[in-house]
């Protein structure tokens, strides 16, 4: 149907069909269809006796509403649409690795010392942590039948390095229970999309590990939330990127970084209650680098593709870069 329409639509020179609304197509179920069909097997190399039936067949069927066949797709919906369908998507995969990462500390603590958190201190401190990121409670409890499973393994924390496009230094953090299959599987991704696999310690020492408190931009003014962070004993507060062509629903959806040791993260927190400010955890750690690197469109571009294929893995918990 696709194939005549674009053939009829050259030969008409632009003309239009006219046919009732009941029929999705002019080529489905009706006498229109199938004359054209007909007709135009037998005398597709005379343009003109085509060009006759056209007008003939157009003439006939005229009717009251008109429509237009176009052989060509619609026009995409833009690009802030996209940027908002792609920011959502990423905060469900930051969401679906932060749980997939405590269900498998949950699964290695169960491992090690049990099923019971009153004996197991390892675990009772997973569960807090976990109530603290808002993981639910079935996940919990499925990863804590899991862990009696005969054929489960505990699980090992893996950390690889990669050099990406650009000068641009990539960490990869690894929670598997088969160390060859993770270890296979990152390589596979770096090689196909032109990245190169880093010696041990070549790029770790680029980035600093701190906890993070994501608070988005409309939650709190910046002179308010530097007093309290600042107070609490943060180390830092991080602006988000703020690009020209941002529209004003694109810069509400950013957020502010509050960076701190692991030892004021809860007092940072209890502080940002007792202000009425919401907030987002992160998921237990974080790696931030210590300077950042500013590349052109293309690598950033291909280095975008390389961390989101990354990320796809089920093995890998979460991917660091230190580009701009």
């Amino acid at each position: 149907m696709r194939g005549v329409g674009a053939v009829l639509n050259r030969l008409s020179n632009g003309l239009c069909f006219k046919y009732p609304t009941t029929s999705f197509s002019p080529l489905r179920n009706d006498f229109l269809g199938r004359s054209l069909l007909s007709s135009l097997s037998s005398s597709f190399n005379n343009s003109d006796s085509v060009c006759s039936l056209i007008y003939e067949q157009k003439q006939s069927h005229c009717q009251v509403n008109l429509r237009q066949i176009w052989t060509y797709p619609p026009v995409c919906m833009g690009r802030r649409s996209c940027k908002i369908a792609g920011r959502k998507g990423a905060q469900d995969a930051k969401k679906a690795k932060l749980y997939s990462r405590i269900g498998k500390e949950v699964v290695s603590a169960v491992k090690k010392g049990g099923p019971s958190p009153i004996s197991n201190t390892v675990l009772a401190a997973l569960l807090e942590k976990a109530k603290e990121l808002d993981v639910p409670k079935d996940i919990l409890e499925r990863n804590i039948k899991r862990a009696s499973d005969k054929g489960q393994e505990a699980y090992i924390e893996k950390i690889y390095e990669v050099y990406g496009f650009g000068g641009v230094s990539i960490v990869v953090e690894v929670l598997t229970d088969k160390i060859n299959r993770s270890v296979a599987a990152v390589r596979e991704v770096v090689k196909d999309y032109g990245g190169k696999m880093a010696d041990p310690g070549s790029v770790m020492f680029k980035f600093k590990r701190v906890r993070v408190v994501n608070i988005k931009v409309t939650e709190a003014d910046k002179d308010q939330l530097l007093a309290i962070a600042l107070d609490a004993g943060a180390e830092d507060v991080i602006e988000p990127p703020i690009y020209e062509d941002d529209a004003d629903e694109d810069k509400s959806e950013s957020y502010y970084k509050v960076v701190s040791s692991s030892e004021n993260y809860m007092e940072i927190l209890s502080k940002l209650r007792e202000e009425g400010i919401d907030f987002e955890t992160d998921n237990g750690s974080e790696l931030l680098p210590i300077t950042t690197i500013e590349v052109d469109d293309e690598a950033m571009d291909l280095n975008k593709e390389l961390i989101s294929k990354l990320l796809e893995l089920d093995d890998v918990d979460a991917v660091y870069t230190d580009q701009k």
